[in-house]
């Protein structure tokens, strides 16, 4: 439904140097799917956004939605986007910041007062209706910002940092939204810092660094226990610590009766604490240090495990 095709976008300093901000970019979203962006800060996915949307136009390559340039897809047929910084008057209220949106969404005057008056039950504004904007929380502010820009049943979902200022409970509450935005025909990008959500709510993580795509990772995949998947792992024993050294010789205290298993695949660790156990060992607890997700972000951006 998405394609970019060998995207670049140069600009030019102030200075004059030029800057590559994204570089020989390739890839297709497709229809159905809820896809993440991640990166450090300055790889390239702001730039990417404004591409898609649109205000920019790229230096080479091509960009397609559903066939088309995106500054004609939005015009004909809409995106629904929460930028990364929910920018309203803060003098407005509440209602009337949805209102507003609403119309200039294009709502029908007929579907305007119920479709806000669902966004405010669906993002918990009751209470906060009457409110200026000045007067919100950023957890609320950003409900509000997810709130506007689902006004309407668009096909392209592009959201950016939706969950930035969200507390635990709204967080929790935001993964129940996409699931419920999720349709057949209908494409969700997610660009964000927090790998963890990115693991629950995407289908596929492009992982972007110094304007380059750098990998994309399936996270609804399963990692191959002989394969390359070697995020350390950590083990705690209740029973038998003597034992450890002679099955995992490369054992290493980390505190708190915690060891850590470096360079092993699953499989070479479920072998090892098998001897374990079957040497009358009692594991308390075994876990990887990163997420599959984090594990693919370190080795694509060159985070070492020194900084664990």
């Amino acid at each position: 439904m998405i394609a970019f095709d060998h995207v670049g976008k140069r600009y030019r300093s102030p200075f004059g140097r030029e800057v590559r901000a994204l570089e020989d970019f390739s890839i297709e979203l497709h229809a159905g799917e809820v896809f993440g962006v991640a990166g450090p800060n300055g790889a390239g996915k702001s730039t990417l956004i404004s591409l898609l949307l649109g205000y920019l136009g790229p230096s080479e390559g091509t960009i397609r939605i559903a066939g088309l340039d995106p500054r004609r897809y939005v015009e004909a047929h809409g995106v629904s986007y929460l930028s990364e910084l929910v920018n309203i008057p803060p003098g407005w209220r509440a209602e009337e910041t949805l209102k507003r949106y609403a119309l200039l969404a294009g709502v029908t005057a007929d579907a305007r007062d119920a479709r806000v008056e669902a966004m405010i039950d669906w993002m918990g504004l009751g209470e906060h209706r009457a409110k200026r904007v000045k007067q919100l929380s950023k957890g609320t502010l950003q409900r509000l910002g997810l709130a506007q820009a689902l006004l309407r049943e668009e096909r392209v979902i592009v959201l950016d940092e939706p969950t930035h200022g969200l507390d635990p409970v709204w967080t929790q509450r935001f993964r129940d939204v996409v699931t419920s935005l999720r349709r057949d025909d209908r494409v969700i990008l997610i660009a964000s810092h927090n790998l963890d959500e990115l693991a629950r709510l995407a289908d596929r993580v492009a992982i972007i660094d110094h304007g380059r795509l750098q990998r994309v990772v399936d996270v609804r995949g399963v990692a191959e226990p002989n394969g390359g998947d070697r995020t350390p792992y950590r083990i705690s024993l209740a029973r038998g610590v003597d034992l450890l050294p002679a099955v995992f010789p490369h054992a290493r205290a980390v505190g708190q009766g915690e060891y850590q298993l470096d360079g092993l695949t699953l499989d070479e660790v479920n072998v090892g604490l098998a001897a374990l156990l079957a040497q009358g060992a009692l594991v308390a607890m075994v876990y990887p240090v990163h997420s599959m997700l984090e594990q693919q972000f370190r080795e694509a951006v060159g985070i070492g495990e020194e900084s664990s």
